[in-house]
């Protein structure tokens, strides 16, 4: 089994990462009037999915910090699908965009509950 060294190795750090700079991209495109509610609160969402990642990695020495720091990182994954339901509702983007980023919040859901459910493989 490869050592991971960085939380930049780990492909749920990857894919939240990548996915959050989309939104970015996507949100530039929403309208002004949305720039206070629901422009800023996907973007910190999704932002913070991998921040709580980074920092639960950190935390690996201390078993429920780094537990606590992945649920914080599922309860965002979460509340950013639920902007992109409200994005999507509001025509912002497009139905298939809505499938595939939900699809990729879903992926990564996954692997965090994996990860706290195999927290011991991933102590220090």
């Amino acid at each position: 089994m490869k050592v991971i060294k960085s939380h930049r190795e780990l492909e749920v750090y990857k894919m939240s990462f990548n996915t959050a700079m989309e939104i970015f991209e996507k949100t530039k495109g929403f309208p002004k009037e949305e720039t206070y509610s629901l422009t800023d609160q996907i973007r910190r969402s999704s932002r913070s999915v991998c921040a709580n990642i980074s920092e639960a990695f950190r935390k690996r020495r201390y078993p429920k910090s780094f537990i606590s720091k992945l649920s914080d990182s599922e309860a965002e994954a979460a509340e950013t699908q639920c902007w992109l339901e409200f994005s999507y509702e509001c025509k912002y983007i497009d139905k298939k965009e809505f499938e595939r980023l939900y699809d990729v919040y879903e992926n990564i859901l996954g692997k965090l509950v994996r990860m706290m459910n195999q927290s011991e493989k991933w102590s220090i």
